[in-house]
């Protein structure tokens, strides 16, 4: 048997954070201080924002607006950098798990089922990865707005085609994409699961009018995620819409087949691609 902790939320180096005066919480320090080392994995959890549903216990709260924002996106490496340092005083070594998060306390906002929150969501993952993190636990499969699935039909959601995509493709080792993250392209890199010496990349354009482009060394195959509107519950995949198979089994999810060169990213796109034989290098514009 696993012990995680302390399993603390609301804290962080931003000054968004939910441990305010009208929700006072538990210091995590004085936590750790009391109980000492001894856990298998340090455990946080993180919300980046309270949903509409705690609006007046003082809590943050975000917009649709914010929600492709770098600032928004960047909450998630400002509460891993806190927590981080925690860990590393009081069980330095130990590997760090995410045991609750997604795009608001309290339930999720309205959009955490659309494809607006997908970006959150997948950026989140890249995230964290990158971080050294190695477990995130998402809140939940079939409930309230933030579900995977819609909790009265089951239905998938935007995000929950995109952790099917992310578990087809990305595998757990963690490269390094020379990239660094920017308005309209947060790049990802990661082993390609079941293919040894490939290579699986994770390209965000977070730009709601701005397209961007990368340079493919050889060839690929593409999964590029859109939606009609960003407030749809429903996403495309190369420009067919995701919908669950007879007797509601999953679909294919089939690449594109990408040819080497220049590749154009449209703006409020997520795209994976999926390289076999990585040979080269890659470069941004």
């Amino acid at each position: 048997m696993l012990l995680l902790g302390p399993g603390s939320v609301g804290e962080t180096g931003g000054d968004w954070g939910m441990a305010t005066k009208t929700m006072p919480l538990l210091n995590t320090r004085d936590l750790l201080a009391a109980s000492g080392p001894g856990v298998d994995a340090f455990s946080y959890h993180h919300y980046g924002a309270a949903s509409e549903r705690a609006v007046g216990t003082g809590m943050p709260m975000t917009s649709v607006e914010d929600a492709l924002s770098e600032e928004w996106l960047a909450r998630t490496d400002q509460t891993l950098e806190f927590y981080r340092h925690l860990c590393d005083e009081f069980d330095s070594g130990k590997p760090i798990w995410v045991t609750e998060t997604a795009d608001a306390a309290c339930g999720g906002n309205p959009w955490a089922s659309t494809f607006l929150d997908t970006f959150r969501y997948l950026d989140q993952l890249g995230r964290l990865a990158k971080g050294g993190v190695k477990v995130v636990i998402h809140n939940t499969l079939d409930a309230s707005d933030y579900g995977l699935l819609d909790g009265k039909t089951l239905t998938p959601t935007p995000n929950y085609w995109a952790a099917l995509l992310w578990r087809k493709l990305m595998g757990t080792t963690v490269l390094e994409s020379g990239v660094p993250i920017q308005e309209g392209l947060h790049l990802y890199a990661h082993s390609l699961r079941g293919h040894r010496g490939g290579v699986a990349l994770l390209a965000i354009n977070n730009s709601r009018t701005q397209s961007t482009t990368v340079d493919l060394p050889v060839p690929a195959d593409r999964y590029t995620l859109t939606a009609k509107n960003l407030d749809d519950g429903q996403v495309q995949l190369n420009g067919q819409e995701l919908r669950l198979g007879p007797n509601d089994g999953l679909p294919n999810l089939p690449g594109k087949r990408t040819q080497a060169g220049r590749v154009e990213l449209p703006p409020a796109s997520i795209t994976f691609l999926a390289i076999p034989n990585a040979e080269a290098g890659l470069s941004a514009h």
